[in-house]
């Protein structure tokens, strides 16, 4: 009995979803236009906190289309709001807008040229992780469903999120910061759905893994204090920088000796290291900062218990002292399984069957882990591998492309999982 309801559940459901379907034509005359906005964001990058010109040109995008818009939400967050032709359930989009200190290197004719200074270092500041199309997306979807809200039974809250790659030192920042001032309030989201884009996944395919899909991250600053003294007689001082070599070596037995790889993927990543002034000076201090990632929460409280008992005991053995801080940064990226479940039809109706795949969980981490700890969420990786490239740069680096191609299933994708949610 139990299987015959499921098939009627599904049954009706199916039916719900046909009868809600936007026209392909009217996905089809937005694309120039997410195109154009794409290459827009993408010449004209701004970091995490610092999204101003962003957040203006989003606000003015939702106020073009009668939308009630708030700015300002997490520092530089934008919030549209559109309601339907019935009040019923909200449901939440979201796209992250900023970019990062990363020197972009091709031959696109829209690169980014943006230079400035970060944590005292010049550098180029690029859109190298796709939160341009991300946004691009966005502003097409709320576009398409404000042309179609007779479609909606309920409400669409549109979150335009800044500093997903993490606020400055000292601020506050990205969604943990937009709950904070009630994002997720007044009206009340009831679901959210985020993407995406990822340059190693064919264009036209969707992946999604229901549960634990993206990793929960902490970043660590580690602190060696050695004595200065000349180059040339290391033995009259203690050397930081050897010091910070051995942490670094013993940090990886963490995870290759000590952590049970079998239960999740678990990473620890030294990303910055700073120390010294002069070739034949032996430094007085070094710094380290990293990251951790994880998939498994005893793990987590695994690595991170070992990490403060072996930075300073390392720094010891070697005459040195060392102090090691660790901030949370993302939870684990969870779907909801029920609501996965319920919204896989949408992906498969926009995607096609076969264009939909499960993947395994990545360490790669998402502070949209965040308004899954408050509401339910789905968040799912969209195809944009550039079609002749077999080996395409990875997110975070320089040389980072995304075929824009892509970009128009992501708007089919958000927009039919709003009108499919608030109809069933």
């Amino acid at each position: 009995m139990k299987k015959y309801f499921l098939f009627l559940n599904l049954l009706f459901t199916g039916m719900a979803l046909a009868q809600t379907s936007i026209p392909e034509k009217e996905f089809e005359n937005i694309e120039d236009e997410v195109i154009e906005w794409r290459r827009d964001f993408h010449q004209n990058p701004e970091l995490s906190n610092r999204e101003f010109e962003t957040a203006k040109k989003i606000a003015a995008h939702l106020e073009s289309l009668g939308m009630e818009v708030k700015t300002g939400v997490g520092k530089t967050g934008v919030v549209g709001i559109l309601k339907g032709k019935e009040n019923g359930k909200v449901v939440a989009l979201r796209a992250d807008i900023d970019a990062l200190p990363v020197t972009e290197r091709n031959e696109l004719p829209f690169r980014s040229e943006v230079e400035t200074e970060f944590l005292g270092t010049t550098t180029g500041v690029m859109h190298a992780c796709g939160h341009d199309t991300h946004t691009a997306i966005l502003m097409g979807a709320a576009e398409v469903l404000s042309q179609n809200k007779d479609k909606l039974n309920g409400t669409v809250k549109f979150i335009f999120q800044p500093a997903e790659e993490g606020p400055p030192p000292g601020e506050e920042g990205g969604a943990a910061l937009m709950i904070k001032e009630g994002v997720l309030k007044n009206p009340d989201v009831d679901a959210i759905f985020g993407l995406h884009i990822n340059s190693g996944t064919p264009v036209g395919t969707i992946r999604y893994k229901p549960e634990g899909t993206m990793a929960a991250v902490e970043r660590f600053v580690i602190n060696v204090q050695g004595e200065q003294t000349h180059g040339s007689a290391p033995w009259s001082g203690v050397d930081p920088i050897v010091i910070s070599a051995k942490i670094i070596d013993g940090l990886q037995t963490i995870i290759s000796r000590e952590s049970k790889l079998t239960d999740g993927a678990a990473v620890i990543t030294v990303g910055k290291i700073t120390s010294g002034v002069r070739f034949n000076i032996i430094p007085e201090s070094a710094e380290m900062i990293g990251t951790i990632r994880t998939l498994d929460p005893q793990m987590k409280e695994l690595i991170i218990t070992r990490m403060r008992e072996m930075v300073p005991a390392i720094a010891e053995a070697y005459g040195g002292t060392a102090t090691i801080e660790i901030q949370n940064n993302t939870a684990i990226t969870y779907n909801d399984p029920e609501l996965t479940q319920q919204m896989l039809p949408t992906l498969k109706k926009v995607a096609g069957n076969d264009k939909v795949e499960l993947q395994k969980a990545t360490t790669g981490g998402e502070d949209f882990s965040f308004f899954q700890e408050e509401v339910p969420g789905l968040y799912f990786f969209l195809g944009g591998q550039p079609l002749n490239s077999a080996d395409p740069a990875p997110h975070h680096t320089p040389d980072f492309y995304i075929d824009e191609s892509g970009l128009l299933l992501g708007v089919k994708a958000m927009s039919q999982l709003a009108i499919d949610y608030l109809n069933q």
